[in-house]
Formats: C-alpha cells, sequence, structure tokens
C-alpha cells in the first residue's frame, strides 16, 4: 500500500519543513486497510471495510518541539499542514533535550518492509465471501452439553494489513509492512440454575496458512463452563499460578518501570536498579524483535532506531533501561530503544514445563486465569487485583473459584518466583509463560 508516490510525498514534506524554518524533521506515513465480519448466534450481524492513511510529522524548530498529524495527504494541504504547525511549535518553550536519533544508530535494514516476513502474499486474494464462510464456521452456536446450554455467541473474523513509511532530515528510511487474521468470540452459558457465566478465546496469524480459528468457540465454551459452581476460597497465602493468557500481567508492571518516562518521572519501582540483582536469579528477560513471521517483530522503533536481540533481565539484574533519545538526554544517559519490543519470559528451571506440570510441581494452590479489574502503582510496586481461576491440590484442579483479591508488592511476589514455564502463545505480544509463585496473599471467603 506504501508506494512510490507516498515515499516521494514524505521526502517532499521533510523538504518544505526544512526549507521553512525547520531544522531538523522525521515523518511517518502510515496506511492501513480492515476487513471485519461480526456474528451473533452464527448469523452474520456485521461488515465492515476500513481504510486509514495518516502522516505524522516531529518538527524540531529553534531549539523547540512538536508532533502533528494529518490524514488530508494531499500535496498543498499537507503544505499548508506543515507552516501551520511549524507557527504553532515557534509559540512553545525550547528544550534543548529534544533531537532526532544519532544516525549511526538508526535501522538500515528495512528497505522493502517484507524483510521479516510478515506479509502474506495470499492476503489480496481473500473475498468478502471467504471472509463470511470462516465468520459462520467458526461459530459453534447452537451447543448444549449435560448442565448447560449455550445462550450467546458474539464472533468476529477480520483480517488487515498495515504499511509504515518512517523517514527524517538525517538520511533515515525505513519501512515496515504486515498482515494480520484475527478471530475472537465470547460466549455466555447457562447452567441449570439459571447462573450464567462467560468465557472468550481467540487465535491470530499475520498468515493465512497459520490462521485456524474453528476451535475458539469450543474453547471459550470450556472457559465458561469451568466457572460453574464457583465461588471464593478461604483467605490466605497460596502458590499462585498463573496462566500463559493473563500472565503479561505479572511482567508489564516490570516492562513499565523500566521506561524512560517513568524513570524520569521518578515514579519507577525499579530506579536506580540498572546493573543491579534486584530479582530472582530465575528471571531472564529477552528482547526478540527480529523473529520472522511473528507478530510485533520489528526492525526499528518509532524514532527508526534498530532494534536488536538483547537482554532486558538476566538472572534477576537490570541489564537495561528503555530510554528515547529524549529521556536519554533529560537523564544524562546513553539511549537505547524506546520499549521491549518482543519481550520473552525465558524458562526455568528447566524447559518443556506448561500449566499442568507446573500444577504438579507446586502441588497445592490457586491457579489463576483471568483478573477482573483492580491496580498497580507504578512507584511503589503495590498491586490490587481482582482474580477468578481454580482451587488446586496434589497438582489436580479441585473446583473453580471467583470473588477472590490477590494483593502484594511486585519486588516481592517476583521473589517468590517458583518456576516458569515454556508454553508462552507465539501469536501474543508478549511470550509470557505459566509463571508460579510462592506465598501470594489473597482475600475470599
Amino acid at each position: 500500500m506504501i508506494t512510490e508516490k507516498d515515499t516521494e510525498l514524505v521526502r517532499q514534506s521533510l523538504e518544505f519543513a526544512q526549507a521553512n524554518g525547520a531544522q531538523k524533521a522525521s515523518a511517518t506515513l502510515t496506511r492501513s486497510c480492515e476487513d471485519l465480519v461480526a456474528t451473533l448466534d452464527s448469523r452474520i450481524d456485521k461488515v465492515t471495510h476500513c481504510e486509514d492513511s495518516s502522516l505524522s510529522l516531529n518538527l524540531f524548530v529553534d531549539g523547540k518541539f512538536g508532533n502533528y498529524s494529518t490524514n488530508d495527504l494531499r500535496p498543498v494541504p499537507v503544505r499548508d499542514f506543515i507552516l501551520k504547525a511549524i507557527d504553532n511549535v515557534r509559540m512553545l518553550t525550547r528544550d534543548e533535550c529534544r533531537n532526532l536519533p544519532d544516525p549511526e544508530r538508526c535501522c538500515k535494514d528495512a528497505v522493502s518492509g517484507y524483510e521479516l516476513g510478515l506479509m502474506d502474499k495470499e492476503y489480496d486474494s481473500v473475498t468478502m465471501e471467504r471472509r463470511k464462510q470462516t465468520a459462520l464456521e467458526a461459530s459453534a452456536f447452537p451447543y448444549k452439553e449435560e448442565g448447560f446450554e449455550l445462550i450467546s455467541e458474539e464472533g468476529e473474523y477480520s483480517d488487515s494489513v498495515y504499511d509504515c513509511y518512517l523517514a527524517d532530515t538525517q538520511g533515515l528510511s525505513c519501512i515496515h509492512r504486515e498482515t494480520n487474521f484475527d478471530y475472537g468470540v465470547e460466549v455466555t452459558i447457562q447452567d441449570r440454575k439459571g447462573n450464567r457465566y462467560s468465557g472468550y478465546w481467540w487465535e491470530s496469524s499475520e498468515t493465512l496458512e497459520g490462521f485456524n480459528p474453528r476451535e475458539c468457540a469450543r474453547k471459550a465454551i470450556a472457559k465458561a463452563a469451568g466457572q460453574i459452581g464457583s465461588r471464593p476460597a478461604k483467605s490466605g497465602k497460596y502458590n499462585m499460578v498463573v496462566d500463559t493468557e493473563v500472565a503479561s500481567k505479572m511482567v508489564s508492571p516490570l516492562l513499565k518501570a523500566l521506561n524512560g518516562y517513568a524513570l524520569q518521572q521518578n515514579c519507577s519501582f525499579l530506579e536506580g536498579s540498572l546493573g543491579k540483582k534486584v530479582l530472582p536469579r530465575g528471571l531472564t528477560i529477552l528482547d526478540l524483535p527480529h523473529i520472522k513471521g511473528e507478530c510485533c517483530s520489528r526492525l526499528f522503533d518509532s524514532e527508526g532506531v534498530a532494534t536488536c536481540e538483547s537482554e532486558i533481565i538476566s538472572s534477576g539484574e537490570v541489564k537495561q533501561y528503555f530510554l528515547n533519545t529524549y529521556t536519554a538526554a533529560k537523564m544524562g544517559m546513553s539511549p537505547t530503544i524506546e520499549s521491549a519490543t518482543r519481550p520473552m519470559v525465558a524458562p526455568w528451571p528447566a524447559k518443556g514445563l506448561d500449566r499442568n506440570a507446573i500444577l504438579k510441581m507446586c502441588s497445592d494452590g490457586i491457579l489463576v486465569t483471568d483478573f477482573n479489574g483492580g491496580n498497580n502503582n507504578g512507584t511503589t510496586g503495590d498491586f490490587s487485583f481482582g482474580v477468578e481461576g481454580y482451587l488446586f491440590k496434589n497438582g489436580k484442579i479441585v473446583r473453580p473459584v471467583s470473588g477472590m483479591l490477590v494483593t502484594g508488592n511486585f519486588l516481592t511476589l517476583w521473589e517468590g518466583l517458583i518456576c516458569a514455564g515454556d508454553d508462552a502463545r507465539r501469536c501474543m505480544s508478549k511470550l509470557i509463560p505459566t509463571l508460579a509463585f510462592s506465598n501470594v496473599d489473597f482475600s475470599g471467603e
């Protein structure tokens, strides 16, 4: 979708900005297209087609900085937009920390956008009839099983293509392209007593060949049925196993605490942790941004800085902060990339552990399969989350639990790490496996 006409528009926009008062500038042009088919109880409910395009400019004018975007990509309106944007930047306060990244740090390999194999050659051949057929074939409605029946099912199939071109006045020129095929379904079931429970499941793939949505409804129904008869367990300290589907809830706050904006604003519970062992030796988090054919793989970040495979945390030691050009200058440190691209928690203490093996390892405890609200404090690391899942004993699930609250502090929680599995779903943006922790506080009955 990004054409030579588009790249020429970006180059002309940068030249025009420089000719009219901007000492430096960068521009990002994106185009996207999405087709969606929604179903309700095995009937077509909604069909949509959406195309979007935008041009975003970072302008550096007389030591001042501004970011502006427009959806009108016609040449004359773009020039008018740039002139107005430059006038607006001139009214801002100077900030000498604003700058383009060092060209030596920028990506030089994203020439065509196809380098990571994220574009499916079959995308253009997908017809609307095929989209409807896929959505209908993934449906399970009507469905009955002993003890409950399916009373509603909402499914949503979509496929999309996304192109991005990034350039700046220092010679940067990068393209990223990807397709995506996605299906998600939410179901509601009713048991014999009239109680209702819901469940959700989804599948996603960058390629049509790797996309299989047919079991989504069955898995969503199984999740809902697994909650029948749920009630809180007694309050106390338990081993906590967190299913891979929701385990990012335990990892994302660590990554956020290593972000330059949180560190620079003194609102990170990992402030001052660089080069220090502040987490357990069993925790290693890698950044794997170049896995071909998998979602969220990227050759460059939003500044155009080249990504690379790296250690974020190694055996409990913090190896890097995420500092873009601005936050690095504000903190007087060396810049890195702006954020983790494709973080992966490494298996520990052994490879091959899945959820069932981890339940056996922990023997007794609570398996968390969903988080229902709650919050965490990025400055202190304290958290409080509503949860549901299952009570397990001797490595076997005993009964469902709900209406419980798990509380603690992330540093204390991770010190109790029992193991990290090897079962992360490859279709997720973060490769986080099933995790297990000891002595976690639960509030229930």
